[in-house]
């Protein structure tokens, strides 16, 4: 199956970067019993904020589907990393949080997420459809325009 992953990854054109060490007194993931909590993701590009602002001001939907699917790729990273290089072990993504740096009127945070489900479910297939919350925020570390978190079940 990991190979299978890692096929499906190369044929996107994405290549994973080296999972990011974090920037304050948390760590990057715990493995409790058979799941996997990754922290945070931001929409890291090549080692800086790929995406940033408020949607609905100055980050249009698509520029926030981009950030969202930077995080997707953050936390496979970070997966990868936790699960000593095989993503074959991941069983499914159970959960997945999206936070959305938005102005106060805007409303399709749920729009700016499938950036990541959709990528997650490209990638990952049926382990990659998971449930969600996309919730909209005030603002988010380093003026990221998103943030997600997951939770993934360990196969």
């Amino acid at each position: 199956m990991s190979v299978e992953i890692e096929a499906r990854i190369r044929d996107l054109g994405i290549t994973l970067p080296q999972a990011a060490a974090p920037a304050a007194n948390y760590v990057p993931y715990v493995i409790s019993g058979s799941h996997l909590y990754i922290s945070g993701q931001l929409p890291m590009d090549n080692g800086k904020i790929g995406v940033t602002g408020h949607l609905g001001k100055d980050v249009d939907v698509a520029s926030g589907q981009r950030a969202a699917e930077l995080c997707a790729i953050n936390i496979l990273a970070q997966a990868k990393a936790a699960l000593g290089g095989d993503l074959g072990r991941i069983g499914r993504i159970v959960k997945i949080n999206g936070f959305v740096a938005s102005a106060p009127d805007f409303i399709e945070q749920h729009l700016v997420i499938n950036g990541a489900s959709n990528l997650l479910v490209k990638i990952l297939g049926d382990a990659g459809i998971h449930a969600r919350a996309a919730v909209g925020m005030a603002s988010l570390p380093f003026n990221a325009a998103v943030e997600i978190d997951a939770i993934i079940e360990i196969a």
